[in-house]
C-alpha cells in the first residue's frame, strides 16, 4: 500500500470522528481517465481532506515553499504533491501536470493559488489552461466549513461537495485569452453554487 492510500486510511474515520466529513457527489467523478479536479480553498486542512475524499487519487499542485524542507518535500512527493511558483506562469509545473493528464491521472488545483479565508480572492486561469490543453474534463469541487472545523475541531460537519464534470476544450486551437478568462469565471461560478447550495 502507498503512503497516500495509507494516510487515507488512517484519516477518513479520523475526519468522519472529529469534524463529522462527507463526501456529496461522488457519483459525479468519472472513474478512469484523465481529469483537473478543482476546488476552493479556506483553510490548511482543504488539500488532506479532499485527498482523503475524493474517490481517486490526486496529484497536487502545492507551492514550491513546501518543498523547501528536504523532508516534508520527500513526504510531499510521496502522497503525489509536485511544487509550483505562484507567482509565476510555471510552465515546468504545467508541464508536468499535462504529463500526468496524459498517463490517465488527476491533477488537483486550487484555482486562487492560495489559502483564500475570506474569500474575495480571485480564481487564476491555470486549472482552466490546463484543463483545456489536455482536453479533459474539470470537476469543480466546493469544500464547505472547513476553515470552521479549523477552530471547533470537532462536529463541523464538513462537506466535500464535488460537481458535475464540465469541459472547457473550445476549438482544436489553443485556447485565448478572454477564454480561458470567461471559463474561469464560469469555473469559479460552479464552485460558489456547491458552497451556497443545500
Amino acid at each position: 500500500m502507498t503512503l497516500y492510500l495509507a494516510t487515507k486510511a488512517v484519516l477518513r474515520p479520523l475526519t468522519s470522528t472529529l469534524f463529522a466529513a462527507r463526501v456529496v457527489g461522488a457519483e459525479n467523478v468519472p472513474a478512469s481517465g484523465p481529469l483537473v479536479v478543482a476546488a476552493n480553498h479556506r483553510s490548511y486542512l482543504d488539500p488532506p481532506l479532499l485527498g482523503t475524499w475524493f474517490p481517486r487519487v490526486l496529484h497536487y499542485m502545492a507551492k514550491r515553499e513546501l518543498f523547501a524542507n528536504p523532508l516534508i518535500g520527500a513526504v510531499l512527493r510521496s502522497v503525489h504533491a509536485f511544487p509550483v511558483d505562484r507567482d509565476r506562469a510555471d510552465l515546468g509545473a504545467i508541464k508536468h501536470a499535462l504529463e500526468l493528464l496524459k498517463r490517465g491521472e488527476c491533477v488537483g488545483i486550487f484555482p486562487e493559488g492560495r489559502r483564500n479565508e475570506d474569500g474575495a480572492a480571485k480564481a487564476r486561469g491555470g486549472a482552466i489552461l490546463i484543463a483545456a490543453t489536455a482536453r479533459c474534463p474539470l470537476v469543480p469541487v466546493g469544500l464547505v466549513r472547513t476553515k470552521l472545523a479549523v477552530r471547533k475541531w470537532r462536529g463541523a460537519h464538513v462537506e466535500v461537495r464535488i460537481g458535475t464534470p464540465l469541459i472547457f476544450q473550445g476549438t482544436e486551437r489553443k485556447p485565448t485569452k478572454v477564454e480561458i478568462a470567461r471559463w474561469t469565471e464560469e469555473l469559479s461560478a460552479s464552485i460558489e453554487r456547491l458552497l451556497t447550495d443545500r
